[in-house]
């Protein structure tokens, strides 16, 4: 049952190239929207708090401040509607999925960059 269904994510789910990005990496994702028969296209950029999942059920949470609140998005790798990704920076953090990140704030909640 297992091998069925990997056969049919690897055949029928279309795969979005996209690049390797991490935990602490900001990130910009431009992604469509569809409004009534209109269709735009929005960004939206913020750091990844983590990656989850594997294969094609693979998701990313990326977070953001907009204004004084923090607004938290989870993409899936494949959506569709997502055309493309940029990374911005590298961070430099020592874990996968960086929840502390949420209770910072102020000059605390910025993320070293890595040196390349």
């Amino acid at each position: 049952m297992e091998s069925l269904v990997k056969f049919v994510q690897d055949e029928f789910v279309t795969r979005n190239d996209i690049p390797e990005f991490a935990a602490g990496d900001t990130i910009t994702v431009y992604y469509e929207i569809k409004e009534g028969n209109k269709t735009r296209t929005q960004f939206f950029r913020g750091v990844v708090i983590q990656k989850r999942g594997s294969g094609t059920s693979e998701t990313f949470t990326i977070r953001k401040m907009s204004g004084t609140v923090g607004v938290e998005r989870i993409f899936p790798v494949n959506l569709p509607s997502i055309q493309k990704i940029e990374v911005n920076k590298r961070g430099k953090v020592r874990r996968a999925r960086i929840y502390y990140f949420r209770s910072l704030t102020g000059k605390k909640a910025r993320i070293q960059e890595k040196r390349s």
